[in-house]
C-alpha cells in the first residue's frame, strides 16, 4: 500500500494546501484555489455574520471573506505573517463558480496525497457540514475542507445574490 504522502502509482497525486484552525491542521485542494495572498484588508458587511470578515476588491471583483477559524471556533484568525487570505472557487446554489477569500492561519505548506486516503469520520456534525474526510499522517490527522458547504444557504444568498437580484 502506498504511503499517504506519495504519489500513488507512480502518477502525481493531487496537491493540497494546508492550514491551521488553533492546534488542528487541515487541507483546501489546491485546484480550487485561486491565488494565496498576504492577509489583505477588507470592509465589514454589515448584517452579516461575525464569521464574514468583510469584502475586499480583486481584480475589478468585489470578493467576501469569511475568517474560518471565528467560523470553527468562535475566535478570529490570529494575525500572523502565516496568516493569509487565500481565494477559492466557490459553487453557488445556482451553477455559477465565484471567488471567495478565507482567511487561514499558518497557510504556508502543501502536501501531495491521494483524495481516497482521506478517511470520513464516521461522525455527523450538521453544525459544521464543510468539515469532511481526514488523512492519517505522521504529524497527526489532517481534515479536508468541502468548500461547497462552506456557506448556509441564507449566508450564500447574502453574499452572492441571484443574478439579477443584485443591487
Amino acid at each position: 500500500m502506498a504511503s499517504p504522502l506519495q504519489p500513488a502509482h507512480g502518477h502525481k497525486a493531487p496537491l493540497y494546501l494546508l492550514f491551521s484552525l488553533g492546534v488542528e491542521r487541515y487541507a483546501l485542494a489546491a485546484r480550487d484555489v485561486v491565488a494565496v495572498l498576504p492577509r489583505v484588508p477588507v470592509k465589514t458587511i454589515a448584517g452579516a455574520p461575525v464569521w464574514v470578515a468583510g469584502v475586499f476588491a480583486f481584480r475589478g471583483h468585489l470578493v467576501p471573506v469569511l475568517d474560518l477559524s471565528q467560523l470553527s471556533l468562535g475566535t478570529p484568525a490570529l494575525a500572523r505573517t502565516s496568516t493569509r487570505t487565500v481565494l477559492v472557487h466557490y459553487q453557488t446554489a445556482d451553477g455559477r463558480t465565484l471567488p471567495l477569500g478565507l482567511v487561514l492561519e499558518q497557510a504556508s505548506d502543501t502536501l501531495r496525497c491521494n483524495p481516497d486516503d482521506f478517511r470520513d469520520l464516521g461522525l455527523s456534525n450538521p453544525d459544521s457540514p464543510y468539515l469532511g474526510p481526514v488523512l492519517e499522517t505522521a504529524h497527526g490527522l489532517v481534515q479536508r475542507i468541502q468548500i461547497e458547504q462552506l456557506l448556509p444557504a441564507a449566508v450564500q444568498a447574502l453574499l452572492f445574490p441571484a443574478e439579477g437580484l443584485a443591487p
